[in-house]
Formats: structure tokens, sequence, C-alpha cells
């Protein structure tokens, strides 16, 4: 069984076994990215266990690209593919849309290399996109409306708040070049709390810390993406910081099976999603990487560190990011089980299922 198809396997054996996407309508804003492809393999291959959701609507504005797997996504009865960019075209224009009983909210730049080339666009998905959904939706039958914030929303913590809860209320720079990405999560998770008090509406916001594996584009630059492109093209892992920030690391497939217990909860609230440890530095989760590559391809590469062309690489990135799920263990049943180790293992083998190898 290729990679793809466990996690695919686990995800569904995870997921709430009460709730069914059986002729359900959903709606995937941003769905052409790392995120979007694990969502939408998901609800494709409900098909595979009986469940047959009516619609699954597609929608992106391929501004980092289009990639062929989402055209294949249009070869199935249930899923329309739509260029679509939530900041300017009409929900009213989009074909099944008002249908929709589910509706997640990607949209949204998340690689700090890009998200700085278009903060403007970033800005727009976050602030202007949200505010359309939320205002289609207010006479509609929805019953759940995932905003994907992000754990940059807390900055760095203290030492105090680590593992950092919910209620942290973080320290980010409002002027800095990550703003127009932290600073829209941020007012969008305020717009979803006003939304929610004045129109009750079921609006679930999730902070993800740290998503990686398969899907995850190889010139994403993100951590995980750059060690693994390194190690398919036979290089040195490159450290572009001196390797002592942290970070905990959530494998995709757990990630998504607490994305989908958080977009049927029903209710407004925000979590945490992610792995509360190992909260690795960047030096040890390069050596995890040329570990585990060793083993599986005999990869020989060293370790380096090599300083950024880009000047603002570096600035205001978070020197600790370490989850607490507490709350998402407790009302969303949240148990992340795969391992960093498995996931480093299980991306780099799906790598080379897919060719890339």
């Amino acid at each position: 069984m290729s990679i793809e198809s466990q996690d695919l396997d686990y995800i569904r054996r995870k997921f709430d076994k009460n709730f069914s996407f059986d002729d359900k309508t959903i709606l995937i804003t941003g769905a052409a990215g790392f995120i979007g492809y694990y969502f939408s393999k998901y609800f494709v291959s409900l098909g595979d266990i009986g469940i047959h959701p009516k619609r699954v609507i597609l929608t992106d504005n391929f501004l980092l690209g289009h990639p062929k797997w989402i055209d294949k996504m249009a070869s199935f009865d249930n899923v329309y593919v739509e260029n679509f960019d939530i900041s300017t075209d009409n929900l009213e224009d989009l074909k099944h849309a008002a249908e929709a009983e589910y509706i997640i909210h990607l949209a949204s730049i998340a690689s700090p290399i890009y998200y700085r080339k278009y903060p403007i666009e970033t800005m727009d998905a976050n602030i202007v996109g949200l505010k359309r959904i939320l205002e289609f939706y207010l006479d509609k039958p929805v019953k759940g409306i995932l905003f994907f914030s992000s754990s940059e929303i807390y900055g760095t913590p203290d030492g105090m708040n680590i593992p950092t809860d919910e209620e942290y209320r973080g320290l980010v720079s409002c002027t800095g070049p990550r703003a127009c990405y932290d600073e829209s999560k941020r007012a969008g998770e305020a717009m979803c709390r006003s939304y929610a008090e004045v129109y009750d509406l079921p609006i679930i916001v999730v902070r993800p810390f740290n998503d990686f594996g398969p899907g995850m584009r190889l010139d994403d630059f993100r951590v995980p993406a750059d060690f693994a492109y390194c190690v398919l093209n036979g290089k040195d892992i490159k450290m572009l910081s001196d390797g002592r920030p942290t970070r905990t690391f959530c494998y995709i497939a757990d990630a998504i099976y607490g994305y989908l217990q958080a977009l049927v909860y029903g209710k407004y609230d925000y979590f945490n999603i992610g792995h509360e440890s190992p909260e690795l530095s960047i030096s040890e989760f390069a050596m995890l990487y040329q570990r585990i590559a060793n083993t599986l391809y005999g990869y020989e590469g060293d370790i380096i560190r090599v300083v950024s062309e880009d000047k603002h690489y570096l600035t205001d990135n978070p020197q600790r990011r370490c989850p607490s799920i507490e709350k998402a263990r407790r009302l969303l049943n949240f148990y992340p089980e795969i391992t960093v180790e498995a996931g480093i293992e299980r991306y780099l083998r799906w790598l080379k299922e897919e060719g890339f190898f």
C-alpha cells in the first residue's frame, strides 16, 4: 500500500465515527496548496468506504502555480475545480457554492518567502476573502466554517508560555516583514469571533503548528521541504539559521484528522493543532533527515550553515513554537500518533513513490 493510501486510511480510522460527509457539499478555498492536497484526497477517498459527498468544490487562484494533481481531481463526478479568487470574485457566481454546508478557508500563502513576495494578496485572502465568505453564508444553512489561522500569531512566547495554549495573546510585530501574514491571521480571528457572536455562525479557528509531509512542494521554502530538496538532490542539508530555533512538527495525516474534528465541531471556538513533543531545534531536525535519508537511500550529505541572500529571511522569525493541545484533546478528541521520525520517513518514501528520487 502506498504512503498516501496508508495516510488516508489512517485519517478515516481516526475521524469521528459518529459523523459522515455522505451527501454533504464541501467548499475548499486555496485547494491547490499543501493542506488542500490532503483534504481533496481525503474527501475523494471516502468512496472507498461507501461514503459519497454530494459535491466537493475546489477553488484556487493558482497564484503560486497550477499543480497537475488538482486537474485529476476533476475527473471524479462529484468534484468541481474552479479558478476562483475569494478576495475578488463573487461567491454568487460560483456554481453550487450556495449549497455548501462545510467551508474550509485555506486560501492564504503560508510560506514566508512567498507571502513576503505577495503581501497584499496574503492580507486580502485572510481578511477580505474571509469577510466575503462570512457575509455570503449568513442566510444559508451552513454547518461549519473552518478558518486557518497560524501558530505564528503567538510570535516568540516567553518561557512561561511554552507549551503555548490558546489563551496566550502573542508578541507579534505589526510593521515587520512577516506582518502581512501574522497580523492578517490575527485580524481574521477577530472577525471570526465577531461574526460568531453577532450572527451565531458556526466558525471554528485552527492554528497549525508546522505541518509537513506528502503534498508539500519541494520549492515551498519551509524547512521540511528545504531539507527534502537537499536530500533529493544529493546535496548537503543547508540551514539558513544557526540551527537553534525550536519547533514541534506535525505530520499531515494527524493534522488533517485534527482539522476534520474541528470542522464538524459545530460552534465557535479556536484550537491549536499540532504535536506537543518533541520540541526540536532546527539542527536536531536536520540530523533526523540526515539519518533517515541515509537509512532509506544511502544519503551521505553533511549539514551546513548558509547565510540566506534574503536579508529579511530571519527577521521576526519565532524562536520557539510548541503548542499545548490539551484543549483539542478534551473537546475534539485529538490525539496525534505519528512521530516526527515516522513522518520524515513517510515524506521521503512518498517522494520516491511519486518519482522525485
